[in-house]
C-alpha cells in the first residue's frame, strides 16, 4: 500500500456530521470516505476528460 500523507482540512461542522453519518451507513471511517469520495470524483473527472479528448 503507498504512503499516505496527512493533512488538515477545514470543513464546515454541519457537512462534518453529514458525511460521517454517511461513512457510517457504508461501514467506513470518515476519512475513509472523504478518500473514497475524492477517489470517485477522481476517476470521473478521468472518464470525461478522456471522453473530450
Amino acid at each position: 500500500m503507498a504512503e499516505k500523507k496527512a493533512f488538515i482540512l477545514r470543513i464546515n461542522p454541519e457537512v462534518l456530521k453529514e458525511l460521517e453519518q454517511w461513512a457510517a451507513d457504508e461501514f467506513r471511517s470518515t476519512n475513509g470516505q472523504v478518500e473514497y469520495l475524492l477517489q470517485q470524483a477522481l476517476n470521473e473527472r478521468k472518464k470525461k476528460k478522456k471522453k473530450d479528448t
